[in-house]
């Protein structure tokens, strides 16, 4: 028996922070004050509060420690492990306990008001030990439905359930497995998608890394329910960490017998294999993806014939993101009213995010479907830094919309978000202050879908295109009003013919920005001038004479020789030369240059 455990985050982000080499230093200390067989140490998945990391939580007393490094590994083990006295400064102390030494995780502001289904043991288990997977209760489900359920029951429970596809479409899971079990033939697959391309999105990721039997159990229960043998996930190769612990957990899996042949002695047999992605977002689109498992360019089919039809290798199939099948479990266990119960009437349960952008705590949160955008922002997420203001927030990723302050009261389920212009997406959440240009967060999206799209059908490839010239033209200071109108025009035209998934929802960035901020549009176009200063092309730095103390310390720091003067006396900036890198404003001590 330990009589301390210390959990240190193993996740890409406090990886990425160092929190291998805590764990090192850790094990070494350990060993060197004779603590090894008293002190376990445990890697766990993501906790989501990446922007504390690296992150470690010391058991039985649950003292959250936050940005810890090598240095403070030393002072830990002396004073926490060794005197019992807790480190104060490397607490998290954002609660609203003044004892905060004291006071359980889940009672910090940032977990207050989640939910944790899907990341219910993200930040607890360790992701490489199947024993712990099945000590939080693990494959319970997979013998409850093998022993005691047809495959007809497990689908109506799913039904039951709501649950919807967490991978941006909502589409009913429980009617995807029972169109695909409707279909008879001598080969069925269980898909999972784990292709997660949206920028700033890393709920997949989060979940693979932390808790990946998870997936394996949820489909091993959907192969049952739909009659298939054979699992694939598809997973991009730039997750080192994910596919590793997958691969761990898929061996450890068949190793316990709970994958593979004659699983729990009931004569159903079902294994999984992985399948590595090389970042193309377009296939995160099903038929794309599935073209993608099968050797092939990954280009989406026209539909129908749907998946459930006639999926991978010409067979019914059934594909779920990551999320979806983390949920799957608990429901089994649970029972569909349980799940039914969180959430609103059309859109039940939880939903995972990763906060993003200008926000105080990024991370990854999930809370109930019908939970405000602004207590995840300002309560969960903390706010905006440094005092600027809500402006807007991008959810859906590059297929989204951008939601302005308007709409901050809006409840979060799928309904809402596309009734004003966005979409729930896979759960990128990513937030704007005031310093965002809306036009210029337009064109960043239209970059992404352009260099992602496929090229097979030309609404996308040549239409998403012509969106992003002119976009390009509007911030450069070249644009008209008839641009305006050209860019709407031509998004329609997008969405309505485009092939797949990507096409249609690429336009959305720019139609959700000219129905919200049309004026920052016609400010490019009338004024010349961007008004959040971010457009390169249209902004002029100006040295204001009555601050200037004619230091010189901006002409010597510009990289150009843009600006001149004398000592003493005001200096000025030519701008036939300014290449408006903002070198001279960051030196300037004195707030006699301006931008705008």
């Amino acid at each position: 028996m330990y009589r301390a455990h210390v959990l240190i985050c193993g996740g890409t982000g406090c990886t990425s922070s160092g929190s291998v080499a805590i764990q090192e230093t850790l094990a070494k200390q350990l060993k060197e004050k004779g603590l090894e067989d008293e002190v376990k140490i445990v890697q766990t998945g993501c906790f989501g509060l990446c922007a504390l990391g690296p992150v470690m939580i010391v058991y039985p007393e649950g003292t959250f420690y936050s940005r810890v490094t090598p240095e403070d590994v030393e002072e830990i083990v002396e004073e926490h492990l060794l005197k019992g006295r807790i480190v104060e400064r490397l607490v998290y102390s954002d609660t609203d306990d003044e004892n905060a030494t004291d006071t359980s995780l889940n009672d910090t502001t940032f977990y207050k008001k989640q939910k944790r289904v899907a990341l219910r043991n993200c930040g607890v288990i360790n992701p490489e030990v199947i024993d712990e997977y099945i000590g939080e209760g693990g494959y319970q489900a997979l013998g409850k439905v093998l022993t005691e359920m047809t495959p007809e029951e497990v689908i109506k429970t799913i039904l039951d359930s709501g649950l919807r596809g967490r991978g941006g479409g909502g589409f009913p899971t429980g009617l995807k497995w029972k169109l695909a079990a409707g279909n008879q033939a001598d080969q069925k697959y269980v898909c999972c998608n784990a292709d997660e391309g949206d920028p700033g999105a890393f709920m997949d990721r989060s979940v693979l890394e932390g808790d990946p039997h998870v997936v394996l159990e949820a489909m091993a229960i959907a192969g049952y329910a739909i009659g298939a043998s054979q699992g694939y996930i598809y997973v991009r190769a730039e997750y080192p960490i994910a596919v590793h612990r997958l691969q761990i957990a898929i061996n450890q899996a068949r190793e316990y017998g709970l994958l593979g042949k004659n699983i729990f002695d009931t004569g159903f047999d079902f294994d999984i294999d992985i399948r590595l992605g090389a970042g193309a977002f377009v296939c995160g689109e099903e038929t794309a993806l599935m073209t993608s498992i099968e050797g092939n360019r990954g280009e989406p089919r026209p539909r129908p014939p749907y998946p459930a039809v006639k999926g991978l290798f010409g067979k019914p199939t059934i594909l779920n993101n990551v999320e979806t099948y983390a949920n799957i479990p608990q429901i089994i266990l649970n029972g569909a009213e349980w799940f039914a119960s969180m959430g609103t009437e059309k859109s039940k349960g939880t939903k995972v995010f990763a906060l993003g952008g200008k926000i105080n705590n990024t991370g990854l949160v999930e809370v109930p479907m019908g939970t405000t955008l602004r207590e995840v922002i300002e309560e969960i997420g903390g706010g905006i830094p440094n005092g600027k203001k809500f402006k807007a927030a991008q959810t859906g990723g590059p297929s989204g919309g951008c939601i302005p302050a308007e709409h901050l009261d809006i409840p979060i389920d799928y309904d809402n978000l596309i009734s004003i212009g966005s979409m729930m997406g896979s759960g990128g959440l990513i937030v704007m202050d005031e310093d965002n240009c809306m036009v210029d967060i337009a064109k960043f999206f239209l970059e992404f879908t352009v260099d992602e799209s496929c090229g097979k059908c030309t609404p996308c490839r040549v239409g998403t295109r012509r969106l992003l010239e002119i976009l390009e033209k509007i911030t450069s200071g070249k644009g008209t009003l008839e641009d305006i109108d050209k860019l709407e025009e031509l998004a329609a035209y997008i969405k309505a013919n485009s092939l797949c998934g990507l096409g249609q929802t690429a336009p959305n960035p720019v139609l959700s920005t000219l129905r919200y901020f049309r004026d920052e549009y016609v400010a490019h176009v009338v004024d010349k001038k961007c008004p959040a200063g971010v457009c390169k092309d249209l902004l002029q730095y100006t040295i204001i004479e009555d601050k200037c103390k004619g230091c010189s310390a901006c002409s010597r720091k510009c990289p150009v020789g843009a600006i001149s003067g004398e000592i003493k006396s005001p200096f000025v900036i030519d701008q036939n030369k300014c290449i408006k890198c903002g070198a001279c404003i960051e030196t300037c001590k004195f707030g006699a240059i301006e931008k705008k």
